[in-house]
């Protein structure tokens, strides 16, 4: 079995997708490194999540998403020095989950790495991944969602009850917190941050901008209306690659648009979830690796309009160009454009 193993179990939406990326493209260099990256990719990883959570219908994602975790657990098991574990929803597990994967590490010295962002901060960032993943509930409708497997409710995004989970399984001086840098600071100091933690000390190059695009409020509210009609697309394939890959980031992102912001009774509520997880992280003395302050929602927001204020003529103005860029779409799709270059081409030659 590894010696330590270091299991990266988000935030959602606290540059994970960035983290990952880097991880992932410079593998081997990683394994240089003296740590182990197990399995084949990053979705294997997304499953091994899914699987310890014994969610069902596994397969519909995969016929091979069934037993990802124990093949995750086995290879670790092999080896020797450091692994590591990363994906999201490992956030979403429940206390005695994350107690099955410790006791199923040992005797590894198993870790938890958090990456973190204040609640306001979260909670737009997160709704708007929900809807880029089909959703279609309001954003005031979020404090209200319940249960223990969404991935896109305050189960996966409250740090305080994400640490609570798993801070009752792994010693304080294992779980390691690391607030998202503020804005101005260099634009490498997470990634620099997260490698300290892992110890990787080889030089990674790193992606010049973001892994997820942002949406404006007319575009993510637009979004939000189209998926309440796309009954045919409620697989994970069809989400991922129609809904969130090709509407939302190749298209409405491509868009000018606005940044959203919460309503004052949301800003309330998740200054309170922030300063509850900040008091939890002081009294328990967890390893905090970055600007503990960050993580509690500032005394002034910056202005934003809230969806709440997106009339009808924006949305309108907003599907028209979408479905213009669509229209173009089809139509190359379908070799309109090279079927009419074609035709004048024959009318416009010489008889031979």
């Amino acid at each position: 079995m590894a010696d330590r193993v270091f299991v990266h179990i988000g935030l959602p939406k606290t540059g994970t997708t960035y983290l990952q990326g880097v991880l992932w493209d410079n593998r081997d260099v990683v394994r240089r490194d003296g740590v182990l990256l197990p399995g084949v990719g990053h979705r294997e990883h997304l499953w091994a999540a899914l699987d310890l959570q014994e969610r069902k219908n596994l397969r519909r994602r995969s016929p091979r998403a069934a037993g990802a975790w124990a093949r995750l657990r086995d290879e670790l098991a092999a080896a020797t020095g450091t692994g590591l574990i990363t994906h999201e929803f490992f956030c979403g597990a429940s206390r005695e989950q994350a107690q099955r994967l410790v006791a199923e590490l040992a005797p590894a010295e198993v870790h938890v790495v958090v990456t973190a962002r204040h609640a306001a901060g979260m909670l737009a960032a997160g709704w708007q991944e929900m809807v880029k993943n089909g959703g279609t509930a309001r954003l005031d409708e979020i404090p209200h969602r319940k249960g223990a497997g969404s991935e896109f409710s305050w189960r996966t995004w409250d740090l305080h009850g994400v640490l609570k989970r798993w801070g009752d399984v792994v010693p304080p001086e294992r779980v390691h917190v690391l607030p998202m840098p503020r804005k101005g600071e260099p634009a490498d100091r997470h990634w620099r941050n997260f490698a300290g933690v892992i110890g990787l000390t080889s030089d990674y190059p790193l992606p010049e901008r973001a892994a997820n695009q942002s949406l404006g409020v007319v575009q993510v509210e637009l979004l939000r209306r189209v998926n309440g009609e796309l009954e045919a697309f409620r697989g994970p394939t069809d989400r991922g690659r129609w809904i969130r890959g090709y509407l939302a980031e190749e298209k409405l992102a491509g868009q000018p648009g606005e940044p959203f912001g919460l309503d004052d009774d949301l800003v309330a509520d998740c200054r309170q979830r922030s300063e509850r997880a900040v008091r939890l992280i002081r009294r328990r003395g967890y390893d905090v690796v970055g600007d503990l302050d960050a993580l509690l929602v500032p005394d002034e927001l910056p202005a934003q309009r809230l969806v709440s204020s997106v009339s009808d003529a924006e949305l309108v103005d907003a599907a028209g160009k979408l479905v213009a860029v669509m229209l173009a779409d089809v139509r190359e799709m379908s070799g309109g454009t090279t079927s009419r270059r074609a035709r004048r081409s024959t009318k416009t030659a010489p008889a031979s």
